[in-house]
C-alpha cells in the first residue's frame, strides 16, 4: 500500500501539483510533513526555473496569467 501512495505523489508532483494539495489528498495534517516525505521526488528548481525563463523569452505562454 505504501508503494502505491509513494507512486501517486510522485506522479502528481512530476505534474507539478502544489504541496499543500498534495498534503491534503494523502491526509497528511501538515504539508510540511509531506514535504519532508516526498521532497526528494520534487523536480529539480534548477530545471523548471530555465525552462519558465525560456518560455518568457522565446514567447511561449505556460496558459497561466501573470507576470
Amino acid at each position: 500500500m505504501y508503494a502505491l501512495r509513494h507512486f501517486y505523489a510522485s506522479v502528481r508532483l512530476d505534474a507539478g501539483e502544489n504541496m499543500k494539495a498534495l498534503s491534503a489528498h494523502l491526509g497528511h495534517t501538515d504539508p510540511g510533513f509531506t514535504l519532508r516525505t516526498y521532497t526528494h521526488l520534487l523536480p529539480s528548481s534548477e530545471g523548471r526555473a530555465r525552462i519558465a525563463m525560456d518560455k518568457v523569452y522565446l514567447g511561449r505562454s505556460s496558459g497561466l496569467h501573470g507576470p
